[in-house]
């Protein structure tokens, strides 16, 4: 059994219950603002690297 979610299967799963790109990056955007740190966090739990990380975040400001 995997122990951790990585970012394809999140999408996925957003995808499964109906998120568009559109409300995905609505998301990341409210998570970014409100929770900086925590969502870099979270990215990071993903297994994200960490160039990607900063290229995410940037965009969500």
């Amino acid at each position: 059994m995997q122990s951790k979610l990585n970012k394809d299967e999140w999408v996925a799963m957003f995808r499964e219950i109906g998120l568009t790109e559109k409300t995905m990056m609505k998301w990341h955007r409210l998570f970014e603002s409100r929770h900086p740190e925590s969502h870099a966090d979270f990215l990071a739990w993903l297994g994200i690297s960490p160039d990607e990380i900063a290229s995410i975040r940037a965009n969500f400001r």
